[in-house]
């Protein structure tokens, strides 16, 4: 197949070949969805148990950073909407990035395979459908998995995100971000894990506790708190996601030689029982690409499309803080051209504040087996307009691949809520082998800037040529220094835990090389991000 065939837009509507066969109540349904413009085919109308296979339920290219919802029970065909809109958004030049939780998508780079299912899915909703490959690059976060490690500096990283990592309360999270505060005033960037642990133990310690008093200092109890949080964090492999060279996530905006947009595909199986650390570094990729893109305003097509897979674990346990902060992220990228798309099981799962920006739904079936899961149907059917359909009944009664969905039109106004026969993806529905995969990260671009973890001398390396100086300078002094009467093999008292990590005299040098600095403050976004210096 041609390029120019894979690229290929989505066709305008023709007019509806059985317009005269629909009842009037679906001809109304079906005519909110004949945009002019350019759009997505997500499939045909259902109406009264039948589909209708030329009503077709489109969503305009124009409204996609108007951001959205997908969201349906285990099991409903969510992974395949999202794999069917990523194809129509690489095909019509939109970078895409997805969240690959289970490892199910990262067989969208090679073409699918016709088999009864996907013939018949075709002729019940009338697609031509083609099989085809998509332009792809596949991350890892921290390297761990098949794909370009995606790595992030602590500094970077900011201590309102590292906060929820660590699961620190409220008052923890203000003395971290004090810590945050002193280093970036300092000049001290934080590259990694042991760097923070050297900074809390300096503030804790005598001579660097005066350095905060005119910010509010910082309890031992609570440094002791962080420092164990961070040695837990450690234990459980986190070492690994911080560092350098540190992710561009402009990388995530490009397209491929022919036109189309490369869909990122970032592998998360190997962290999948670190569920708050990956929703939590998703938040960080998405706040980078807020501060650091410019202001679009409205755009004939998204510049991203981001895709947020298992969003309630971003949500739960959040501080007030930290809602508000993705409230107002969500609120203002698409002024950036990010459209963003959470996915999740119930629309509950989102914040009202967050939910009530999401223009486009893609809605699955839900279960209502038990009298919460009652509940969360009843609330889901409240969160959509005024219907045609009897949503309660509706929602459990569609099968795999099917959804009730509503969008914004071309002049941004909700369409009529319509049951949907979704079309078939085009590329594999099946994952991609190892050896697939690593063939694809050995050829990509990004694998020399990336590959390679680059450990360049910090704050802890610092401290650690500091103390052997010290170390030196005491040796040679000892004798002159030991009491009168006390033997030379006599045991000295055992220093505590802040003196062992930093030394009192290393700090003094420390604390001398970074005052002589121009004290400058990186500028941080509502997550307490740092602003990438480009």
């Amino acid at each position: 197949m041609s390029d120019s065939e894979t690229a290929r837009p989505a066709a305008a509507p023709d007019a509806f070949a059985d317009a005269r066969a629909l009842p009037a109540e679906a001809l109304r349904i079906a005519s909110g969805y004949a945009f002019t413009g350019p759009a997505l085919d997500l499939g045909a109308l259902l109406w009264d148990g039948d589909c209708f296979p030329d009503a077709r339920i489109r969503v305009p290219l124009t409204v996609l950073n108007r951001h959205g919802l997908v969201a349906g029970a285990t099991g409903t065909g969510k992974t395949r909407t999202l794999q069917l809109i990523a194809e129509q958004l690489s095909a019509q030049g939109v970078p895409v990035f997805l969240a690959d939780v289970k490892g199910d998508l990262s067989g969208i780079s090679a073409p699918g395979v016709s088999d009864d299912r996907v013939r018949s899915r075709s002729a019940e909703v009338h697609q031509r459908w083609t099989p085809a490959a998509f332009p792809v690059e596949y991350f890892a976060l921290g390297g761990l998995g098949h794909g370009i490690p995606v790595r992030a500096t602590v500094t970077g990283f900011g201590p309102v995100l590292l906060s929820k990592v660590l699961q620190l309360n409220r008052t923890q999270e203000q003395s971290l971000d004090l810590i945050f505060h002193y280093a970036d005033a300092k000049g001290l960037e934080l590259i990694d894990l042991k760097d923070l642990r050297a900074v809390v133990a300096f503030l804790t310690s005598e001579e660097g506790k005066a350095e905060l008093k005119g910010i509010g200092g910082l309890s031992t109890a609570t440094a002791g708190v962080i420092l164990r949080s961070l040695t837990a964090f450690e234990a459980r492999g986190a070492a690994d996601f911080f560092g350098e060279p540190e992710f561009d996530t402009g990388e995530f905006l490009r397209t491929a030689a022919d036109g189309r947009g490369v869909v990122s595909v970032l592998e998360l199986a190997a962290v999948r029982e670190e569920p708050r650390l990956f929703s939590t570094f998703l938040m960080w990729l998405l706040a980078d690409l807020f501060h650091d893109l410019p202001e679009v305003g409205d755009v004939d097509r998204p510049k991203l499309v981001f895709f947020f897979d298992e969003a309630h674990l971003l949500f739960d346990d959040a501080s007030r803080a930290f809602l508000e902060a993705i409230t107002q992220t969500v609120r203002l990228i698409r002024s950036k051209g990010i459209g963003v798309f959470f996915v999740t099981q119930t629309p509950k799962d989102v914040p009202s504040d967050v939910l009530g920006q999401l223009g486009n739904r893609v809605q699955h079936a839900l279960r209502a087996f038990t009298p919460d899961d009652q509940k969360a149907l009843r609330a889901t059917v409240r969160t959509f307009p005024d219907s045609a359909y009897d949503l309660e009944e509706l929602l459990t009664g569609l099968g795999t691949g099917e959804a009730v969905v509503t969008v914004l039109g071309e002049r941004g106004a909700p369409t009529p809520v319509a049951a949907t026969r979704l079309r078939a993806p085009e590329s594999s529905m099946t994952p991609a082998d190892a050896a697939a995969l690593d063939r694809a990260v050995a050829a990509s671009p990004l694998r020399p800037r990336y590959a390679q973890a680059v450990d360049r001398e910090s704050a802890y390396e610092r401290l650690a040529a500091g103390r052997e100086k010290a170390g030196a300078g005491k040796g040679a002094g000892e004798s002159a220094r030991r009491p009168a009467g006390k033997p030379a093999g006599a045991r000295e008292e055992e220093p505590s835990l802040v003196e062992q990590v930093v030394g009192s005299g290393v700090f003094k040098s420390l604390a001398r090389s970074v005052g002589s600095q121009i004290g400058r403050e990186i500028t941080r976004s509502l997550f307490g991000t740092a602003r990438r210096r480009r």
